[in-house]
């Protein structure tokens, strides 16, 4: 009985006055405002039963864990579709998306067109733009991977990216090098 009493001292001592704090942790991660008493009460009884075997050194971020924990549990099953619910969706007649076909036709050949512009700029621009736009490489990371400067991945990038979108827009997709001072000057004289 004195484990119970050492328990009960603990939680009205160290986790009750932690509850305006808890109360706004709820409020922040959790959708559904009329959830937040219910959702506390189950922490308390959690963060309870946790320490029945041994109170935490540090109660706060004891129970921050438990209810961080809970919240994330409770979110996981709120995600689960039941069986049921399944078999009568799937009786429903899908009228709500009839274009989805040519949704999907649709996307697959902007996919091949992208395809093919991208086989169409030179190989070191290539790299570049995949590295940059698929794989989602940093232009820093891109640079070492690469073995080149930064400054070389800026530009690779710039135009493999206006080739790309020429392309898709029905151009030719060529790399279009901007021209360099003497070329500019001849034009120029002309």
């Amino acid at each position: 009985m004195e484990n119970e009493a050492a328990l009960h001292a603990w939680f009205c001592h160290e986790v009750l006055p932690l509850e305006r704090a808890l109360t706004g942790f709820i409020r922040r991660n959790w959708r559904v405002a009329d959830d937040v008493t219910d959702l506390r009460q189950d922490i308390y009884e959690r963060a309870l039963a946790g320490a029945r075997g041994a109170i935490p050194m540090n109660t706060r971020a004891y129970l921050f864990t438990v209810a961080r924990n809970h919240l994330i549990n409770q979110a996981k099953r709120g995600q689960v579709v039941s069986i049921e619910l399944v078999a009568d969706m799937s009786a429903l007649e899908s009228d709500f998306d009839r274009f989805g076909t040519e949704r999907q036709l649709s996307a697959r050949e902007e996919l091949r067109r992208t395809q093919q512009g991208l086989d169409q700029l030179p190989p070191r621009c290539r790299q570049v733009v995949w590295l940059r736009k698929v794989e989602g490489l940093s232009t820093k990371e891109t640079a070492e991977r690469l073995g080149v400067t930064v400054d070389t991945v800026e530009k690779q990038i710039t135009q493999g990216m206006r080739a790309l979108v020429d392309y898709m827009l029905g151009g030719s997709g060529k790399i279009r090098r901007p021209a360099s001072p003497a070329a500019r000057s001849r034009s120029e004289l002309q």
